[in-house]
């Protein structure tokens, strides 16, 4: 559990090579570069366990050195564990969120509001089916939710080319600097 007046922030995306650990490192950073880094918990994970014991892309950390970003990373798997310890786990798309759900539900499970971005009907069932995690905490929701300009999902670099990283990289500012301000 974490410290009294800790807060604690999970990213996760498919494999913890792409997307959850540049928006892990950019949070790093503006907590960093607004003093309160000692007051918040930082990590990223995957839903699957496709690139565990792999560092990030090197195109995602070359676009974060690019813009001064430090990044240290060995992707992970979510464990049970998380969903106890952290107060967030914030995901990168819908098909993240199904991943987590099944295997370890939370009674803060933040449903889509939009059904254009799939049944929120699916969400609930699967909640209902899961298995319970004694002492949840988690809100799990979707980074994108924060985002000022309404882009819902970040999409999943890794077949595309640096400049798809840096589109990753801008929106993850936007909804890094945006959930900051809310959790603050």
């Amino acid at each position: 559990m974490a410290e009294s007046g800790l807060k604690s922030v999970l990213f996760v995306c498919l494999g913890n090579i792409c997307r959850s650990p540049i928006a892990e490192a950019v949070f790093r950073k503006l907590v960093t570069d607004q003093n309160i880094s000692d007051n918040w918990r930082i990590d990223s994970a995957a839903t699957s366990t496709y690139e565990v014991g792999n560092p990030p892309d090197y195109r995602g950390q070359s676009c974060m050195k690019k813009h001064g970003i430090p990044m240290s990373h060995v992707a992970r798997q979510v464990t049970k564990e998380d969903f106890a310890t952290f107060d967030y786990i914030l995901c990168m798309d819908e098909s993240n969120l199904r991943n987590l759900v099944p295997r370890r539900s939370c009674p803060h499970l933040w449903f889509l509001p939009d059904t254009s971005q799939g049944p929120v009907g699916t969400f609930r069932d699967l909640n209902r089916k899961s298995n319970q995690v004694k002492n949840c905490k988690a809100k799990i929701e979707l980074l994108g939710s924060y985002d000022p300009q309404k882009q819902l999902i970040i999409e999943d670099p890794y077949y595309g080319n640096e400049s798809d990283f840096e589109l990753v990289y801008q929106q993850c500012i936007r909804c890094c600097k945006a959930f900051l301000e809310k959790a603050c």
